[in-house]
Protein backbone atom coordinates (compact mmCIF):
# COMPACT_ATOMS: atom_id res chain seq x y z
CA UNK A 1 0.00 0.00 0.00
CA UNK A 2 1.36 3.42 -0.90
CA UNK A 3 2.15 6.00 1.79
CA UNK A 4 -0.72 8.24 0.71
CA UNK A 5 -3.26 5.48 1.40
CA UNK A 6 -2.11 4.69 4.94
CA UNK A 7 -5.21 4.81 7.16
CA UNK A 8 -5.79 7.80 9.42
CA UNK A 9 -7.84 7.33 12.55
CA UNK A 10 -8.71 10.16 14.93
CA UNK A 11 -11.23 10.67 17.68
CA UNK A 12 -14.26 12.88 17.17
CA UNK A 13 -12.63 15.38 19.52
CA UNK A 14 -9.52 15.53 17.31
CA UNK A 15 -11.62 15.96 14.15
CA UNK A 16 -13.72 18.72 15.80
CA UNK A 17 -10.52 20.70 16.45
CA UNK A 18 -9.54 20.52 12.76
CA UNK A 19 -12.89 20.97 11.01
CA UNK A 20 -15.66 23.54 10.98
CA UNK A 21 -19.02 22.48 12.42
CA UNK A 22 -20.42 21.88 8.90
CA UNK A 23 -17.31 19.97 7.78
CA UNK A 24 -17.57 17.75 10.86
CA UNK A 25 -21.31 17.17 10.37
CA UNK A 26 -20.84 16.10 6.75
CA UNK A 27 -17.51 14.25 6.82
CA UNK A 28 -17.67 12.57 10.23
CA UNK A 29 -21.45 12.20 10.74
CA UNK A 30 -22.59 11.55 7.13
CA UNK A 31 -24.52 14.79 6.83
CA UNK A 32 -25.32 16.55 3.56
CA UNK A 33 -24.87 20.17 2.57
CA UNK A 34 -27.80 21.92 0.92
CA UNK A 35 -27.86 21.64 -2.89
CA UNK A 36 -26.43 24.61 -4.80
CA UNK A 37 -24.77 25.88 -1.59
CA UNK A 38 -21.27 24.38 -1.81
CA UNK A 39 -18.28 26.13 -3.32
CA UNK A 40 -17.65 23.42 -5.95
CA UNK A 41 -21.10 22.57 -7.34
CA UNK A 42 -20.56 24.95 -10.28
CA UNK A 43 -16.73 24.95 -10.32
CA UNK A 44 -15.01 24.76 -13.71
CA UNK A 45 -11.32 25.22 -12.81
CA UNK A 46 -8.98 22.34 -13.60
CA UNK A 47 -7.27 20.41 -10.85
CA UNK A 48 -7.55 17.54 -8.40
CA UNK A 49 -10.18 17.33 -5.68
CA UNK A 50 -8.83 15.92 -2.43
CA UNK A 51 -10.35 14.92 0.89
CA UNK A 52 -10.96 17.88 3.21
CA UNK A 53 -9.92 15.77 6.22
CA UNK A 54 -6.72 14.04 5.08
CA UNK A 55 -5.76 15.53 1.68
CA UNK A 56 -6.07 12.15 -0.10
CA UNK A 57 -6.49 12.83 -3.88
CA UNK A 58 -9.96 11.63 -4.90
CA UNK A 59 -11.28 13.07 -8.18
CA UNK A 60 -9.96 14.86 -11.26
CA UNK A 61 -11.70 17.88 -12.72
CA UNK A 62 -11.50 16.05 -16.07
CA UNK A 63 -14.21 13.66 -14.79
CA UNK A 64 -16.45 16.40 -13.37
CA UNK A 65 -19.75 17.13 -15.10
CA UNK A 66 -22.87 19.21 -14.53
CA UNK A 67 -25.50 16.79 -13.26
CA UNK A 68 -27.91 19.61 -12.45
CA UNK A 69 -28.31 18.29 -8.91
CA UNK A 70 -26.55 21.09 -7.03
CA UNK A 71 -23.55 19.07 -5.86
CA UNK A 72 -20.20 18.50 -7.58
CA UNK A 73 -20.53 15.34 -9.66
CA UNK A 74 -17.87 13.11 -11.20
CA UNK A 75 -18.14 10.02 -13.41
CA UNK A 76 -15.19 8.24 -11.76
CA UNK A 77 -12.75 8.45 -8.87
CA UNK A 78 -9.02 8.90 -9.44
CA UNK A 79 -8.54 5.23 -8.59
CA UNK A 80 -10.41 2.31 -7.08
CA UNK A 81 -8.15 2.66 -4.05
CA UNK A 82 -9.04 6.32 -3.42
CA UNK A 83 -12.60 5.71 -2.25
CA UNK A 84 -14.61 3.06 -0.45
CA UNK A 85 -18.24 2.32 -1.28
CA UNK A 86 -20.74 0.86 1.16
CA UNK A 87 -24.46 0.29 1.26
CA UNK A 88 -26.48 3.03 2.95
CA UNK A 89 -30.05 2.16 3.96
CA UNK A 90 -30.77 5.42 5.80
CA UNK A 91 -33.68 7.63 4.74
CA UNK A 92 -35.70 4.54 3.84
CA UNK A 93 -33.89 3.92 0.55
CA UNK A 94 -30.92 1.95 -0.77
CA UNK A 95 -27.99 4.14 -1.75
CA UNK A 96 -24.24 3.61 -2.08
CA UNK A 97 -22.24 5.86 0.24
CA UNK A 98 -18.78 7.02 -0.84
CA UNK A 99 -16.04 7.40 1.77
CA UNK A 100 -12.42 8.46 1.63
CA UNK A 101 -10.34 5.27 1.72
CA UNK A 102 -7.68 6.93 3.85
CA UNK A 103 -9.72 8.50 6.70
CA UNK A 104 -13.30 7.24 6.19
CA UNK A 105 -14.67 10.74 5.65
CA UNK A 106 -18.20 10.75 4.23
CA UNK A 107 -17.99 12.31 0.77
CA UNK A 108 -21.44 11.67 -0.68
CA UNK A 109 -23.13 8.93 -2.70
CA UNK A 110 -22.68 7.28 -6.09
CA UNK A 111 -25.62 6.65 -8.43
CA UNK A 112 -25.95 4.64 -11.68
CA UNK A 113 -27.27 7.60 -13.72
CA UNK A 114 -24.06 9.27 -14.87
CA UNK A 115 -22.61 9.81 -18.33
CA UNK A 116 -20.35 7.51 -20.37
CA UNK A 117 -17.89 5.98 -20.08
CA UNK A 118 -18.80 4.74 -16.58
CA UNK A 119 -22.51 5.55 -16.27
CA UNK A 120 -21.81 6.62 -12.69
CA UNK A 121 -22.53 9.88 -10.87
CA UNK A 122 -20.38 10.42 -7.81
CA UNK A 123 -22.50 13.10 -6.12
CA UNK A 124 -20.13 14.68 -3.58
CA UNK A 125 -20.43 17.36 -0.91
CA UNK A 126 -18.27 20.42 -1.61
CA UNK A 127 -17.54 20.71 2.10
CA UNK A 128 -15.83 17.29 1.96
CA UNK A 129 -13.41 18.38 -0.77
CA UNK A 130 -10.54 20.76 -1.53
CA UNK A 131 -9.59 21.69 -5.11
CA UNK A 132 -5.88 21.91 -5.91
CA UNK A 133 -4.95 23.49 -9.24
Amino acid sequence: MSEELNKISKTDEEWRKELTAEEFLVTRQAGTERPFSGVYWNETREGVYSCKCCKQPLFSSSTKFDAGCGWPSFFEALSDEAVVKREDLSLGMRRIEVLCARCDAHLGHVFPDGPPPTGLRYCMNSVSLNLHN
